[in-house]
């Protein structure tokens, strides 16, 4: 928090441009460059955007969105490090697995994935963005295996393989993990089992559509988040001394009535934060 408030303030230092024809001066000050400034980082978004239009091929993307339950979310508010490391390798390994067996596509991909933690509301809402070409490398490594016009990677063999190969991973974890308040019982393995039960027999959400602006477009829209906060400055609209008042989108609801306010009092948006 002080880094931000004192971004591109004195307190930084700074430095003085001057013109040489007409001794106009001006004073620049430093930024902080906390990836938690809604102000900093834009530079560094830019670039790992440009560099991620670069790799692009001239084939058709696909994005792809992989959800964590919310009994693993809560899991994953106290044990971060380790359950987002298995959200990116039981995600990766199950469209790799699938897209290599002959009877979806037989061909060896690659994936673009960022990691979200947030919802709209900025609420704790663990997601991984993936953005995948339409297509692979042939096992002989000779050719370009396109997938179906429009259609990918059937979605429910996707969700429930990636059922499958996160809870395997997370029950192999159990030791690494730690648990606090009404989760504190599931330090016993037996209750984490118990736990975790459930788990196996609901659909776990995975997206997949192609883009409407193209694989650019998402992008771009991961590229803000990449090095910067989740919420922008423009989508404050009011604050005083009691709370924090912002702009959110409800994507259950369509048209207009999506876009919300929400008013957080001082200490819960500082949590957010």
């Amino acid at each position: 928090m002080s880094a931000i408030e004192s971004c591109r303030t004195a307190a930084l230092g700074g430095h003085v441009a001057r013109c040489e024809d007409c001794a106009y001066t001006a004073i620049a000050y430093n930024s902080c460059r906390n990836r938690h400034c809604p102000k900093c980082q834009g530079a560094a978004a830019k670039q790992w955007l440009a560099d991620r239009e670069a790799e692009l091929l001239p084939v058709p993307y696909f994005h792809v969105v992989f959800t964590l339950p919310a009994a693993v979310a809560d899991i994953a508010y106290q044990n971060k490090a380790v359950i987002y490391d298995l959200l990116f390798k039981a995600a990766a390994e199950t469209l790799v697995t699938i897209a290599a067996d002959p009877k979806h596509l037989g061909a060896k991909i690659g994936i673009t994935a960022v990691l979200h933690t947030w919802g709209s509301a900025l609420t704790h809402h663990p997601h991984l963005h993936m953005i995948v070409p339409g297509g692979g490398i042939a096992p002989d490594g000779k050719r370009w295996v396109p997938c179906r016009p429009g259609f990918f990677l059937p979605v429910r063999v996707l969700s429930r393989l990636f059922r499958r190969r996160f809870l395997q991973k997370l029950a192999a974890a159990h030791q690494q993990l730690q648990f606090f308040g009404k989760h504190a019982p599931l330090a016993d393995a037996q209750a984490f089992a118990a736990y975790l039960a459930p788990l196996r027999k609901i659909e776990w959400v995975v997206y997949s559509k192609r883009p409407f602006g193209g694989p650019a477009a998402v992008l771009a829209y991961l590229s803000r988040y990449t090095h910067r906060v989740a919420i922008a400055n423009s989508r404050l609209t009011a604050f005083d001394d009691n709370g924090v008042t912002f702009k959110w989108k409800d994507y259950r609801i369509k048209g207009r009535d999506r876009y919300k306010l929400m008013t957080l009092a001082t200490d819960d948006s500082s949590a957010a934060s």
